[in-house]
């Protein structure tokens, strides 16, 4: 085949790809006005393959959404350095996509930013690969002080890169939106980092924010969601023992723009959950997201439902690893909380 008739063929094929998306995506959103969600976690293929086999007993339960953090566990095209020793190629990567949408299910992957780039002793690839990027050079994965370490949102090249991995991940999930994690980002602003020093932490995070805004939402014209616990600080958080004035970033809350959705995970009991009222106060859509016991996720389910609000996008239940994919339908907080949001 002559190069410009092999240019043409695949500007048809994928033309008609995303044509056949897009099409999807407005039938899932006409049809599915409550987003009633599970949050997993793939780190290899093996993952992959036993998501493909729960995902028609998570529809059976009542899911119509998986949120899937893939971070550095994918067989990234752009920067195959980044990639971890196990990873989901692309074709599984359809092939999950493929069989989501057979079951009437939305995937949206999450590549978690600038927070939790080392977990335990073990950096993650990408300050693995480009120490510079540390936003606290003098700490270390191995310091026991350091819950986990982040990036450095002014660091001379990291955009592109990130954003690399990004538009990789998605093009394997024929993405229409990212989840892009943010959360617990402790390490921001620090003293030691020539770039970020004596600078408003939370503007710093805001800045992080637009970056990925700018070209998830304006370049790609997808949908972006966060999860919400830096922006809404200490006085609607404050259920972890590093949430502490040291590091309230909920400045950033009137820096970010307002069609960033907001996953509000709050995994206490209260009566009254300010987190979701202050973030609808605000103008943002929120998906609240609890993990355990029942009788939590309950509660918070029970409060979201009861503020009648149409920005309330429906209920996200995380599962951090305690039931396995094969197995997370019938774990108690989806199969209860689930139904729930069908009334």
């Amino acid at each position: 085949m002559r190069p410009t008739l092999l240019i043409l063929a695949l500007f048809t094929f994928f033309t008609h790809a995303n044509a056949h998306a897009a099409e999807w995506i407005d039938s899932w959103r006409a049809t599915n006005h409550v987003w009633r969600g599970v949050h997993l976690w793939a780190d290899d293929d093996e993952d992959a393959k036993a998501l493909i086999v729960a995902l028609p007993k998570l529809a059976a339960a009542g899911a119509n959404s998986v949120v899937l953090e893939i971070n550095y566990s994918y067989a990234f095209e752009s920067h195959p350095e980044l990639r971890k020793r196990k990873v989901i190629a692309k074709e599984r990567a359809r092939e999950i996509t493929a069989a989501a949408r057979a079951c009437g299910i939305r995937l949206i992957p999450e590549f978690n930013c600038m927070g939790h780039q080392s977990f335990s002793r073990r950096r993650e690839p990408l300050l693995a690969t480009f120490p510079e990027f540390n936003e606290t050079p003098s700490k270390f994965a191995t310091n026991k002080e350091v819950y986990c370490l982040s990036w450095c949102p002014r660091a001379p090249g990291l955009q592109k890169i990130v954003t690399d991995l990004i538009d990789d991940i998605a093009d394997g999930f024929r993405a229409d939106a990212i989840h892009v994690g943010m959360d617990e980002v402790y390490l921001i602003g620090a003293e030691d980092c020539p770039l970020c020093k004596g600078v408003d932490p939370a503007k710093l995070f805001a800045q992080q924010v637009n970056d990925l805004h700018e070209h998830i939402v304006k370049k790609r014209k997808f949908e972006m969601l966060i999860w919400s616990d830096r922006v809404v600080g200490v006085k609607h958080q404050g259920t972890s023992q590093y949430d502490t004035k040291q590091n309230d970033l909920s400045g950033c809350v009137d820096l970010i723009p307002k069609d960033i959705i907001q996953c509000d995970w709050q995994y206490v009991k209260r009566t009254n959950y300010t987190s979701l009222t202050f973030l609808l106060g605000k103008g943002f859509r929120v998906w609240p997201s609890g993990f355990q016991p029942l009788e939590t996720s309950r509660a918070f389910s029970d409060f979201a439902r009861s503020q009648n609000n149409e920005r309330v996008l429906g209920y996200l239940c995380t599962t951090w690893n305690v039931p396995e994919i094969s197995t997370s339908a019938e774990w108690p907080p989806i199969k209860d909380i689930l139904p729930a949001w069908k009334q």
